[in-house]
């Protein structure tokens, strides 16, 4: 996850060079939000995945880099005072505290605008026809039956009571088409066909949910220092959660078989997919 970590950042400072111009707050602006900080999950996901088809690595950093890049705009956009109205992000000032609200939503354009440029040059993969398919998978992640209905689904939470089929679909889009989206680019930089991908989409539907979980548990038991963010918010804005309709008991028991059942998903691999069994297991152990 590190070496990924240091990879990505390394990426995002070659692409987001401050031009000598006056367009160099709104770089200026997407490198505070896109390097340094975060767990990387996303781009992990994209190079562990690609790595069982022997996909080359800096094809797959590169697409890594791209599902990263449209990660952080959704976040720079999810702070902003009309959404969530968040001050601090990966611990430091949200993109609108540090640069302005006007910056912060053309760095959130820019950096979506970047995601997709990434996935359709050539030198991420020379197949124009496995461009076309990641653009295209990335294109309904990010759109109204992903994170952007998932967020407005999060916006209606606030004045209306989900029940937990609802809060499963809000999350599922919100939060789980992104993460599918990231298992999906990796198996479509290997070039395996539909029907080649059902054990990874399950592995992948699972992952995300059990992550919301432990997130949904971080915001009531985490370290705010450790997350790098506030807690406890989904309980102040009096919204549903996996932890408030399922209790903090069953919601534990839950992620933990959501994380099992997503690497028995993963049986049809050896020991080349042990990194993704061990990404499972992680989003039910870390502390932020």
């Amino acid at each position: 996850m590190r070496r990924v970590a240091d990879a990505v950042d390394a990426q995002f400072d070659l692409l987001l060079a401050v031009p000598d111009d006056p367009r160099a707050a709104l770089f200026n602006a997407m490198r505070h939000a896109a390097i340094g900080g975060g767990k990387r999950l996303r781009p992990l996901l994209v190079t562990a995945t690609s790595k069982l088809f022997n996909v080359e690595e800096n094809s797959a950093l590169k697409a890594a880099t791209a599902l990263e890049a449209l990660h952080v705009y959704s976040l720079v956009h999810d702070d902003l005072p009309c959404m969530d109205d968040d001050d601090l992000r990966r611990g430091k000032p949200t993109t609108h505290v540090a640069f302005g609200e006007a910056e912060a939503v053309l760095a959130g354009d820019a950096l979506h605008a970047l995601a997709f440029d990434l996935l359709a040059d050539e030198h991420t993969h020379p197949d124009p026809f496995v461009r076309a398919e990641m653009v295209s998978c990335l294109a309904k992640a990010a759109g109204p039956s992903g994170m952007a209905g998932g967020q407005m689904m999060d916006l209606a939470a606030e004045t209306s009571t989900f029940d937990l089929s609802t809060v499963t679909r809000l999350q599922q889009l919100k939060t789980g088409a992104l993460i599918a989206a990231c298992v999906e680019v990796g198996a479509i930089l290997g070039r395996v066909p539909i029907e080649g991908r059902t054990g990874l989409r399950g592995y992948a539907h699972d992952l995300g949910l059990a992550f919301q979980i432990a997130d949904d548990i971080l915001d009531v038991e985490g370290d705010a220092e450790l997350a790098g963010k506030a807690l406890h918010k989904d309980e102040k804005a009096g919204k549903q959660t996996f932890l408030t309709l399922m209790g903090l008991g069953r919601a534990k028991e839950q992620a933990n078989m959501l994380v099992d059942q997503a690497k028995s998903h993963l049986n049809g691999y050896g020991e080349e997919a042990n990194l993704l069994r061990a990404i499972a297991e992680y989003t039910v152990e870390r502390d932020r």
